[in-house]
């Protein structure tokens, strides 16, 4: 991966030959406060019309039509949708009713951004033959099979994790580590969780075998990213986008 800016925006890029994969930053928009300053996410405290000029300005500085990027309500769960090219809702240029829960965005077309918003979690993006792939990978939509689910769909073969809460900073209950138990020791230590290494034996189980990974958390980054957990949840959201070429 590599790290890109233009008009100010800055951003990590990494991708597969055919299409690109993008994970945002906090930088370059013009929220102001806990949401300073290119937060993506609409239903936060922040301001509606930052958020929107903040979404143009992504948009632009990475390359992809606004109005042709896909999104969900993110859940925490394992639905996704499949986008065809005449089906692509408009609920990231143009903030209105609430879009579809789901939490993968798939196609096989060319020119359609797959999005998800994350502040923690980790936003996955997948490639096969039958297309691409971006989930919003938090543990419980990963316990419920996501990432299974979305490999098997497009016949996924390579990955790219962006950044997101690391082993350091994502302490939790035991009831997290159980429901990581099926894939082997080395998922926690103590109290805290390894969700980068769940991510990893979750795409080896599903036949994943090219992996890059940004390795970054964003707990730890306050001057890049927004964190859920060490914001206290008074934060913005980053974004993973991806789309073939």
């Amino acid at each position: 991966m590599r790290w890109r800016e233009r008009s100010g925006v800055r951003w990590l890029e990494g991708g597969f030959e055919g299409a690109r994969v993008c994970f945002t930053t906090r930088t370059g928009g013009v929220s102001e406060g806990p949401y300073s300053s290119l937060n993506l996410g609409i239903l936060t405290g922040d301001e509606p019309a930052a958020v929107r000029e903040n979404r143009h300005l992504a948009a632009d500085a990475i390359g992809i039509d606004p109005r042709r990027v896909a999104m969900g309500r993110q859940v925490h769960g394992a639905d996704l949708a499949f986008h065809q090219g005449h089906d692509v809702p408009r609920h990231f240029a143009r903030p209105g009713r609430p879009p579809e829960e789901v939490d993968g965005q798939l196609t096989d077309r060319p020119g359609i951004g797959l999005l998800v918003l994350v502040a923690d979690c980790f936003p996955v993006a997948l490639f096969g033959d039958g297309g691409l792939a971006m989930l919003h990978c938090g543990w419980r939509g990963l316990a419920a099979g996501i990432i299974g689910r979305a490999a098997a769909r497009i016949n996924a073969g390579s990955a790219v994790i962006g950044p997101g809460i690391g082993p350091c900073c994502f302490e939790v209950g035991p009831e997290v580590l159980r429901a990581f138990a099926p894939l082997g020791p080395g998922i926690g230590r103590g109290r805290m969780c390894d969700l980068p290494e769940v991510i990893r034996r979750s795409l080896a189980a599903a036949g994943v075998d090219h992996i890059e990974s940004a390795g970054i958390c964003t707990s730890c980054g306050p001057d890049d990213f927004f964190s859920h957990r060490r914001d206290r949840g008074v934060t913005g959201r980053q974004a993973g986008i991806a789309w073939i070429e």
